[in-house]
């Protein structure tokens, strides 16, 4: 008999249709509204009958024992696999049966049937995904890292329930700036062809003399405008430059995403995108979206507050110059025509809120002009790293902390943990743990929290086997490891006879288990993450409970079985998670 990754999904899907063969239920607008009960009501709970009767000025507990006769004659009800009962005014409540818990198990025992289970949630969607997008020429620091591990993070979710993935970096690399940058290169005769220990920081600091120069000296500032006007009419020598800048600044770039496990299928820069932007003026023109107003182009949007003048859009600034908006814009329609995405996610700090709102709107606006396929819109903003005396975090000498130093150190940290708790492992693996635990718990850190609060970084908790971390749910998975080592054994789902499980601590582990494929679904509702690392945690926290209140390997072959599948689909979903969320895991630790 087919069992349901998703109950809720299921028991939704099955009310709407019983629903549907009940004289009561002939009106539409019936919700079925399934959530996850409060324990002493079951395991999930229908409310919808209640305010579907409401809206109908009819009898909501007569409908919902219709609906309960309906329902008790399905398969799964019939089989004894669910049980579903009334209470109160018309609610349902469901209740999982050891059977079909132990079936679910079996069923969904590993990450690849996990997968194939998962991929009908976004089965069809080919989406486009914004992150990291650092500028050239300037090192990634702190505040690039939440971008990058979200963005990670979210683009993995999406790809293993189903999407077709394009993961695109979105380079900051044309602009005023390199008018300065390369002004100050030629100023200060820096060879970008030397050999230099750290190439880009050495670009940085260029650009900051080059900033000091253009605003100390009106005569700075012109040389400035004719190198960048010479760069944007592709002169040989500034084009050179800014190509070695561009080559040595992704060269910088790839090792932090090589050191935390990051890859691109696109990585275009705003430069791509200059000779498309012609195509954008001329359609937001042609189809009234756009107007000329004091020399600029722009999309003129409704305010929020009607007595307030509508919000400005700037499209092309008066001087001819591309911006953001622009760029972003004819990014949109690379999408959509080139690689075909029918959706696109953009992961940025919380300030780029109005920015894609207003971008969001100009695209409805255009695309609806020119008869154009419009992609669903979605903007995974996220809040700050706080250090601990709850502002920005940055250096001592108030400098941005650059993340390849942050990331050194936390993998430094690590192994002098690991060395503490585990002397006698190879040196070799005890590298590779710290590794797997320094970055893990930067990334954890980041993502166990809502994305769109701020939080404050601490080095004592990220690192703590105590607690929501990545060091515990790493030890967790590790610990269970151990187990199929020291038991010998080696478990094959195909020739095992559980018995059904019994304990109240079997049928709550199991029961949070099941969870997965319902938590799967709300985190990626909302972009959010960190419901995933919630229940992560919890699942570990149920199986250390019975771990420590039963024996796993004893005599009885059948209680052994059901205890192992306990054992081994917890470790499967621990593992696909934190694998899902963008970290390592080990079998030692």
């Amino acid at each position: 008999m087919e069992v349901p990754f998703n109950l809720i999904e299921y028991l939704e899907n099955l009310l709407k249709a019983e629903a549907k063969k009940t004289e009561s239920f002939t009106e539409e607008g019936f919700t079925p509204d399934v959530k996850i009960a409060e324990s002493h009501f079951g395991d999930f709970q229908a409310n919808g009958v209640l305010g579907y009767a409401k809206k109908l000025k009819k009898n909501p507990k007569e409908l919902g024992i219709q609906l309960l006769e309906r329902v008790q004659q399905t398969p799964l009800f019939h089989e004894k696999m669910l049980q579903v009962e009334l209470s109160g005014p018309g609610f349902l409540n469901f209740k999982q049966t050891p059977l079909f818990l132990c079936e679910w198990l079996k069923r969904y025992h590993d990450q690849l049937a996990l997968k194939r289970a998962a991929s009908s949630f976004y089965a069809g969607e080919k989406i486009s995904i914004d992150y990291s997008s650092p500028n050239t020429a300037k090192q990634m620091h702190v505040g690039h890292m939440r971008s990058m591990i979200i963005g990670e993070a979210i683009q993995r979710l999406l790809s293993f329930c189903g999407a077709k993935m394009v993961r695109d970096n979105h380079i900051g690399d044309w602009g005023t700036q390199f008018g300065i940058l390369i002004m100050a290169i030629k100023y200060f005769n820096y060879d970008l062809d030397a050999t230099h220990e750290d190439a880009l920081e050495d670009l940085e600091m260029l650009y900051k003399k080059g900033n000091e120069l253009f605003e100390s000296d009106p005569t700075y500032q012109e040389i400035a405008r004719n190198e960048l006007v010479k760069l944007q009419q592709e002169d040989s020598q500034n084009f050179a430059l800014w190509q070695k800048i561009s080559t040595v600044s992704y060269s910088a770039f790839q090792e932090i995403y090589d050191l935390v496990g990051t890859q691109f299928d696109v990585v275009l820069g705003e430069s791509f995108y200059r000779d498309k932007v012609d195509r954008v003026y001329k359609e937001l023109l042609e189809t009234g979206v756009a107007q000329e107003s004091q020399g600029a182009l722009v999309v003129f949007h409704p305010n929020p507050n009607p007595a307030e003048k509508p919000y400005p859009m700037i499209i092309r600034k008066k001087d001819g110059a591309s911006n953001y908006a622009a760029t972003d814009l004819a990014t949109v329609l690379f999408h959509t025509e080139v690689t075909g995405v029918n959706q696109m996610v953009y992961v940025t700090d919380g300030r780029q809120q109005d920015h894609f709102k207003y971008l969001f709107m100009t695209v409805d606006k255009w695309f609806k002009g020119k008869g154009y396929s419009e992609p669903k819109f979605r903007h995974a903003w996220f809040g700050t790293i706080l250090g601990e005396d709850g502002k920005a975090i940055k250096t001592r000498k108030g400098t941005p902390i650059k993340l390849k130093e942050l990331l050194n150190e936390a993998v430094e940290r690590a192994y002098r943990i690991v060395e503490n708790k585990n002397p006698t492992l190879p040196q070799d693996y005890k590298q590779k743990v710290a590794k797997v635990v320094g970055i893990g718990a930067i990334k954890y850190a980041d993502l166990v929290q809502n994305r769109t609060s701020d939080y404050v970084f601490s080095w004592d908790k990220i690192l703590s086997f105590e607690g929501n971390t990545a060091p515990y749910l790493l030890y967790a998975i590790a610990r269970i490891h151990s187990i199929f080592r020291k038991a010998g054994v080696h478990i094959e789902f195909s020739n095992i006879h559980p018995s059904l499980f019994e304990t109240p601590e079997e049928i709550a582990l199991a029961k949070k288990i099941m969870l997965f494929a319902i938590v799967l679904f709300q985190t990626l509702e909302d972009l959010r993450p960190h419901f995933l690392c919630t229940y992560l945690y919890e699942l570990a926290g149920s199986f250390s409970t019975f771990y420590n209140l039963n024996r796993v390997i004893v005599e009885d072959t059948s209680v052994r079985d059901r205890r192992l599948l306990l054992c081994k689909s917890t470790l499967e979903i621990l593992e696909t998670g934190l694998h899902l969320l963008g970290l390592e895991t080990l079998q030692e630790m």
